[in-house]
């Protein structure tokens, strides 16, 4: 590849890494530190490796400043093997197994559906139409008999993130922050479970980061599989069975770049500062572009748009994303649900990306706005 052509990714997962991560791993590939090996080929009952998945897990404690009273635990099957973990592990705390579940979009909306294998599900508000909001808290049912109260932080798909921790009093709070995971400070103390998938703010796709209270565990569903089981993972250091030793390496490495790069503090201002670029655009566009999602409840991680008017217009958006591929501007097509165009913003998107992204906006709205 050319080293002047700069290629913006707005992919929503698996999505941009930092290049300072790629280039660090790209020289460690072959023989990494002196060993002769590469982590893709190193056991992980290795010293070596002992070293890496524990860099990974100090670094994720330092930068959440997670309580010593939670494990921190590394698994396989992404966001939606945990959409099956939390109730094999969880929905037994209470002999009732009822959970509460929050549900404002695609992702939610799978987890709760998963979680009906495993007891009663209660959707504490009513089927929203579309998903556009999150529902005001006070409108909420929660049932006093309910193990735990999920939900999602931020989905990806339709771009509605909650800019608050809901308040469930001494319930169990279960988040999926896979998608705005360390592009923002979390009170970690709030929560009983909050896991993520990594190929979005914090690594490649492969692994999964699980932090669990400790008075949590030992509760799983004698069906629960082993490698899924919260008590013996953690009891194990994540290395019950092989776990994705690149990816957690990966991980290591995005998360000292979080910390050099002023740690969680920093990335939420710098996450600010690029949705609002977007956002501007579209609200300054006199309906050109258009953003379905109520104001309150925007994603600063997923921003969805459409061009022309709220329902879209197919040829126009089509135009959109091939003039964005000339310019070397990656995977900005909604998702095949919704459709229209989506930016993802995650920590590893830089502001010179949005800019791109900015001036491809304000070129095409000026060439094609009758």
């Amino acid at each position: 590849m050319d080293a002047q052509k700069h290629v913006a990714n707005f992919g929503a997962g698996p999505a941009k890494l930092p290049r300072s991560v790629l280039l660090e791993a790209q020289k460690e590939l072959v023989d990494y530190k002196g060993l002769g090996i590469s982590v893709l080929e190193m056991s992980h009952r290795t010293s070596d490796f002992s070293k890496i998945i524990r860099k990974a897990e100090n670094l994720l404690r330092e930068l959440l400043k997670i309580p010593d009273n939670y494990k921190v635990i590394f698994l396989q099957g992404g966001g939606s093997g945990q959409f099956s973990g939390i109730p094999l592990n969880l929905i037994g705390l209470k002999e009732a197994r009822i959970a509460d579940y929050v549900v404002t979009g695609g992702w939610s909306a799978k987890a709760a559906k998963e979680a009906e294998k495993y007891g009663k599900v209660n959707l504490v508000h009513p089927k929203l139409s579309t998903y556009t909001k999150v529902p005001d808290p006070s409108t909420w049912n929660l049932n006093p008999d309910a193990s735990y109260v999920y939900y999602c932080a931020n989905e990806t798909v339709h771009g509605v993130e909650f800019d608050f921790v809901p308040d469930v009093g001494k319930a169990v709070l279960v988040c999926d922050m896979s998608s705005n995971f360390l592009s923002r400070p979390v009170d970690v103390s709030k929560f009983g479970v909050i896991f993520a998938g990594a190929q979005k703010n914090i690594g490649s796709a492969g692994v999964t980061a699980v932090i669990v209270r400790d008075d949590l565990l030992g509760f799983a569903l004698k069906e629960c599989p082993i490698v899924l089981d919260y008590k013996v993972q953690s009891e194990n250091g994540s290395l019950y069975n092989t776990p994705p030793c690149f990816s957690i390496y990966i991980m290591g490495l995005v998360l000292e770049w979080i910390k050099n790069n002023g740690g969680v503090k920093a990335m939420d201002e710098l996450s600010q500062t690029k949705s609002q670029m977007i956002y501007d655009i579209i609200d300054n566009s006199n309906g050109f572009y258009v953003c379905p999602v109520e104001r309150k409840s925007r994603s600063r991680m997923n921003v969805p748009f459409r061009i022309g008017s709220i329902k879209g217009d197919e040829a126009l958006e089509k135009k959109f994303l091939d003039e964005a591929v000339e310019n070397d501007m990656l995977s900005l097509k909604g998702h095949r649900s919704v459709g229209g165009i989506r930016a993802s913003l995650y920590n590893a998107v830089t502001l010179e990306d949005v800019l791109k992204l900015s001036a491809h906006m304000k070129s095409f709205m000026e060439r094609h706005r009758s």
